[in-house]
């Protein structure tokens, strides 16, 4: 045996360069020509400028890191993660037949699924791996098929879980081992998922002979139960976490009627409606509110910032979409947008602005709503529109018809928050676009606050940019002038430090008088006139 030689150092430069773009401009990838093809683009305002592409940057589809730090391609012996400003390759890991990958919140870690068949002494269908020294952590089998993530992280990447028959178990990081050394033992465990903001897990079980089903709130590390809420006539539930892990809710599908067809304990429900089990998790000993809705409900959608929710219900034609609001105390109704073509809902990152999207079998409709009075700003259409896509900061938004969906027609057009507009492109046989993503901000609530308070101060620079944008100016032209006022800017602050730095010379020089202080005399200003000519005009009558 060897010891490892160390590899010499590689500076891959700064992977998080994409925050420093002065015109605060997002990147998105594409993939097209049938996936032959992998392009990242700047979001210009005039055009989307390419920044890098390659031919057979993947072999099926890409996807970026929670906080958009690397982008991660598919081989088949496995995942190649780029980063910084060329997007050199920054880490290989091999998986062989790897499909599915997910990242822990913090990035410090990613998750392979391959379903290649393995041993029970070498665990490869699930590995976990350190995206910095590509070392494999811990490896797991996949004994049951589930919807993936199949495991699940913590907010913080502290911890991850994953389900096996009637137990739930939870690993720490960085050992990936059990916590203390043991599971939850909970019988008939369905789901679970953890909440966006702090270590809680909420998890659902259903009604076992005459025990009611229930959803419970637990404590990590501690284990300790916050909430419980049980539940009857339970047919599923689906569980939903507003973003700043401020409220939970759990849409119960419930029936009137069940019927035992086989002896697998499957079960055909007939008279189905649905609550809205709304968990008020900052609250004290956390109060549940219940919202039922007697029609079939599609969809279901938490405001990322606030209080607000919408949900989609009914059947076609008589669609329907109801906004909410919680309130303290009490859940209310804003209103009800009725006889509508929608199927999914896209709330902005940054709150206020939803996109009613009625993608697929519906056309691509679209509509743009503000929510703050819930009125329609822009009602349009992409047609056969198979996917839509916010950029992180809330102010684009993009409408795709993917070629994996639709064979023609492929491309993607941006619109504005507001449902302008603003770029149709086409491409040939495009499969895919994905915002890159940003980490959080680092401003406090207070100075956010204070930004959109003095948001007129910085209102009228920014108006000079878009009228500079906005005029017919090459770009040449442009980066030209920007460079000749940085050098004139860095010109005058050298001047200005030279100023300063022989003011003691002037003193002396002066005995002692500081000339620069003085008020100079304002000049009179004369106007003088003189007679050019004079001219006779006879005015008819």
């Amino acid at each position: 045996w060897e010891p490892p030689k160390p590899k010499p150092y590689h500076d891959v430069g700064n992977l998080r360069y994409f925050l420093q773009e002065p015109d605060c401009y997002d990147q998105f990838s594409v993939i097209y020509d049938g996936g032959d093809r992998t392009a990242i683009f700047k979001n210009t305002a005039r055009e989307p400028v390419l920044i890098e592409e390659r031919a057979r940057w993947t072999e099926t589809y890409i996807r970026w890191s929670p906080q958009g730090t690397y982008l991660a391609t598919f081989h088949a012996k496995g995942i190649a993660l780029w980063g910084g400003e060329k997007f050199e390759q920054i880490m290989r890991f091999s998986h062989p037949g790897v499909q599915l990958i997910d990242f822990s919140p913090c990035e410090r870690y990613m998750v392979t699924f391959s379903p290649i068949l393995s041993t029970q002494e070498d665990q490869q269908q699930i590995i976990i791996w350190d995206i910095r020294t590509g070392m494999k952590k811990r490896g797991f089998h996949c004994e049951t098929q589930s919807t993936w993530p199949i495991l699940k992280w913590s907010n913080d990447g502290s911890y991850f879980g994953r389900i096996t028959p009637d137990t739930l178990s939870v690993y720490e990081t960085p050992s990936m081992g059990l916590l203390e050394k043991k599971s939850l033992k909970i019988t008939g465990l369905r789901d679970f998922s953890w909440s966006p903001s702090d270590n809680i897990i909420a998890y659902w079980v259903p009604e076992q002979q005459n025990v009611p089903a229930r959803v419970t709130l637990i404590q990590m590390p501690s284990r300790q139960e916050l909430c419980i809420k049980n539940l009857f006539n339970v047919a599923d539930c689906k569980m939903h976490w507003q973003k700043n892990g401020d409220y939970l809710c759990v849409k119960v599908d419930r029936y009137s009627k069940a019927k035992k067809i086989d002896e697998k304990d499957q079960f055909k429900y007939s008279g189905l409606y649905y609550n809205f089990e709304l968990f008020r998790i900052r609250e004290k000993q956390i109060p549940v509110d219940k919202v039922e809705v007697k029609e079939n409900v599609i969809a279901f959608a938490w405001e990322p910032v606030g209080s607000r929710f919408a949900f989609i219900h009914g059947e076609s034609p008589r669609i329907s979409v109801s906004f909410y609001q919680i309130r303290p105390g009490k859940v209310e109704t804003i209103k009800t947008l009725e006889r509508k073509q929608a199927n999914h809902l896209f709330w902005s990152p940054a709150g206020q602005f939803i996109v009613l999207a009625g993608l697929r079998n519906m056309n691509g409709v679209l509509e743009f709503v503000d929510a703050s009075d819930v009125t329609v700003m822009a009602q349009t259409e992409h047609f056969m529109a198979t996917d839509v896509e916010w950029d992180s900061t809330g102010r684009y938004v993009v409408s795709a018809v993917s070629w994996w969906g639709h064979k023609v027609d492929n491309g993607y057009w941006i619109w504005s928050f507001q449902g302008r507009l603003l770029q149709k492109i086409q491409l040939e046989r495009f499969c895919q676009l994905l915002w890159r993503p940003r980490p959080p901000s680092l401003l406090s609530i207070e100075q956010m606050r204070a930004i959109k308070k003095n948001m007129k101060k910085y209102t009228e620079q920014f108006e000079v940019m878009d009228r500079l944008r906005q005029s017919n100016v090459s770009t040449e032209i442009l980066e030209k002038r920007s460079e000749m006022m940085n050098e004139y800017k860095s010109f005058r602050e050298r001047a200005t430090e030279e100023w300063e730095s022989m003011k003691y010379r002037r003193l002396e020089l002066r005995d002692g008088v500081d000339t620069d202080t003085l008020e100079y005399e304002e000049n009179d200003e004369e106007i003088v006139e003189f007679l050019l000519k004079v001219e006779e005009v006879v005015v008819e009558e």
